[in-house]
């Protein structure tokens, strides 16, 4: 019987106790719990970033049967120290309107006050930086160990308000003040690991953390979250058989129109490719090439932002995106340029690398995204594009 296909599911232990389909990352997050470094991994919305951190926290907990048959369990069968049970702080930004005014604080309040009933500390009095501080001591001392700090989504806060500039600066000061513990009480702190879409380089969870490792264009790294060819063909075969013969395909034509249609992220000029977990997944729960990541959500705000740049909207097609490295890592919420969150946020990825000039060429990685973007695109350029006239994007392109 085959596995059951993780649509939705963030969850490492539902995962792996449901009889989910998991793709084996292990043997890199290895990697990463062995390396003291305090970590930050951008990637765009539905790429595994909360499986990912999901994983690590089964990890730290110390559930070692989650892991039975995962290359971790092979890695860590001689360290005599593997699988303790270390105190974690999992921060989740998900779920939450970040609209209204002190809903950041609020969601701060919601998930230190978990981990203060859980380790039996009165808060009262406190600010919400003084509880997280006592808190990590409070871990360290009862448990004996160092604690780990999971931030997942952090940049949510900043981007849900980032047209709202009064609440965008004031959600980065309510970072600024929360997370600068984390390097001064860095003595009780094992591991951290951090996700997000961008990196807003004036918040001090950066500014701070001078020592913060950012491998979201590290090429060992460039497969973390995701899924490559190879993983398709290793984990994902039945299904694929499943599909090609639901659409009256061959095997080699099956993995040629997801090719077309998925793949063709790179995190890294010659890192390989990846596969948008999200949308390969539902082609094969659906058994059909459909537009799965961009139908969860539509880029309103980068149009709108396209439009007052003035952006020249033919360099989408024409190889003439530039960025670099600095561009595509940091991002401030305040310059025009809407090149960096088009990257950050998987509209565009790299194409290639030009090392004498440092710069990166960008463009879209599959036709999932660029028929999805060019069309949410044409009726802000081109407001009599219909189906009807001849100017809708299918039409021209």
């Amino acid at each position: 019987m085959l596995k059951k296909l993780p649509i939705g599911i963030q969850s490492f232990e539902k995962l792996r106790e449901d009889n989910f389909l998991y793709v084996d990352k292990t043997a890199l997050i290895y990697e990463l719990v062995h390396n003291n470094t305090p970590y930050f991994l951008s990637r765009p919305r539905r790429f595994g970033k909360s499986l990912l951190l999901s994983t690590m926290k089964a990890y730290w907990e110390g559930k070692k049967e989650l892991f039975s048959g995962l290359a971790i369990e092979k890695l860590e069968e001689r360290n005599i120290t593997a699988w303790q049970t270390h105190p974690i702080f999992y921060f989740d930004f998900n779920g939450m309107n970040y609209q209204q005014e002190h809903a950041l604080e609020d969601a701060l309040h919601s998930q230190l006050k978990r981990f203060e009933d859980f380790y039996g500390f009165d808060s009262s009095g406190l600010t919400l930086n003084e509880r997280f501080q006592n808190l990590l001591i409070r871990a360290h001392n009862q448990s004996g160990l160092r604690c780990v700090v999971l931030i997942d989504e952090y940049d949510k806060p900043l981007l849900d308000v980032i047209e709202t500039p009064e609440l965008h600066k004031h959600n980065k000061e309510v970072f600024k003040v929360f997370f600068s513990i984390l390097k001064s009480f860095y003595e009780y702190i094992q591991f951290i690991f951090i996700t997000g879409v961008s990196k807003f380089h004036k918040v001090s969870i950066f500014s701070d953390l001078n020592q913060l490792n950012d491998i979201s264009l590290t090429e060992d790294y460039a497969a973390l979250c995701g899924i490559t060819e190879d993983e398709i063909k290793r984990y994902l075969n039945p299904y694929l058989e499943i599909l090609a013969d639901k659409r009256g395909l061959r095997k080699e034509e099956c993995i040629r129109l997801l090719r077309a249609q998925y793949d063709g992220y790179r995190f890294h000029p010659d890192s390989i490719g990846v596969y948008n977990p999200f949308s390969l997944m539902k082609a094969l729960y659906e058994k059909n090439f459909g537009s799965y990541w961009f139908e969860t959500g539509t880029p309103t705000f980068l149009i709108k932002q396209l439009k007052e740049s003035h952006f020249d909207v033919r360099k989408f097609t024409d190889s003439s995106i530039y960025a670099a490295e600095e561009t595509l890592k940091d991002y401030t919420g305040e310059e025009p340029d809407p090149v960096p969150l088009l990257y950050q946020t998987g509209y565009l990825t790299i194409s290639s690398y030009d090392s004498r000039r440092q710069r990166y060429t960008l463009s879209f990685p599959n036709e999932e995204v660029t028929y999805g973007f060019l069309n949410c695109l044409m009726p802000a350029f081109v407001p009599k594009a219909t189906a009807g006239n001849g100017l809708d994007i299918y039409t021209l392109c």
